[in-house]
């Protein structure tokens, strides 16, 4: 983090790095919260956690939300990036249902995946995030930025995204600083 923070001053690019036990999320909470901290105290600019699948799979919805704001209570100033890693969610409602916990939890943007599993970022997992961020924006105002990861190889498939995202979201969403 530190070379990255020197290497990219004056730039105006953010730095990010990953935190709670990356990419599997299979760690101590007490563990995930000391990698958040000493990240954003290198001066991490954004973290990006992983949810713990087993226990949202399990239905243990609420340790994954006690979760995630115990991580953006870490983040301090930082941003906080959510990966749901979608290829093991198993069902489009569960991707619908991860997306409202994470925002709801206090997630700044959230991530189909770590670019670890297959699959990955597809068209109709994006489509549901997005709705879902649509739909939160719309009951309470806050603006949550989205991010597909792994699998969008060609200039086709980001137009493709890019045309799913204007058409769910519109332009606001257009920009680096939300998708």
């Amino acid at each position: 983090i530190p070379v990255a923070k020197a290497t990219l001053a004056g730039t105006g690019i953010h730095v990010a790095s990953v935190a709670t036990g990356f990419p599997s999320g299979q760690t101590y909470r007490d563990i995930k919260l000391a990698e958040t901290r000493e990240a954003v105290a290198a001066g991490a600019d954004e973290i990006d956690m992983v949810i713990d699948r087993g226990a949202f799979l399990e239905g243990d919805i609420a340790a994954v939300f006690d979760e995630i704001v115990a991580v953006k209570a870490a983040c301090g100033d930082a941003h906080l990036k959510v990966i749901l890693e979608t290829g093991e969610l198993e069902t489009l409602d569960n991707v619908r249902r991860a997306s409202i916990l994470a925002m709801a939890a206090g997630a700044d943007f959230i991530k189909t995946s770590t670019g670890k599993v297959t699959p990955a970022a597809t068209l109709p997992v994006t489509l549901v995030m997005l709705e879902a961020i649509r739909d939160f924006h719309r009951r309470t105002g806050r603006i949550v930025g989205m991010k597909p990861a792994g699998g969008i190889r060609t200039a086709k498939e980001a137009i493709q995204y890019l045309v799913v995202l204007y058409e769910t979201l519109g332009p606001r969403w257009m920009t680096p600083e939300l998708f």
